[in-house]
């Protein structure tokens, strides 16, 4: 009984990393006639191109990294003129003595 165990999971081990996959059916009528009825159906697994993927990631890199220098570039000009306005109050608002 263990033996069987092992083996009908050895058996559905296999089966599911296969791409082939393979069904008989066998079917008795009331005369005792036999009839077997085979099935194969092949799955495609479609290539990758791995040197596009390759090209696609450095793309997709290179445009996070222009969205963040450009994002701190942007942060720098705000601080900058906020700078220059801070600066520009207060000269206009010193208090003459």
């Amino acid at each position: 009984m263990r033996m069987t165990s092992i083996m009908a999971a050895m058996l559905l081990l296999c089966g599911i990393g296969c791409s082939q996959k393979t069904e008989t059916q066998t079917t008795v009528d009331s005369s005792g006639t036999v009839q077997t009825k085979t099935t194969t159906v092949t799955a495609t697994v479609p290539a990758i191109d791995t040197t596009a993927t390759a090209e696609a990631k450095r793309e997709a890199k290179d445009a996070v990294n222009d969205a963040a220098n450009a994002a701190r570039d942007a942060a720098h000009a705000t601080g900058t003129a906020l700078e220059t306005a801070g600066k520009e109050i207060q000269k206009r608002t010193k208090k003459r003595p």
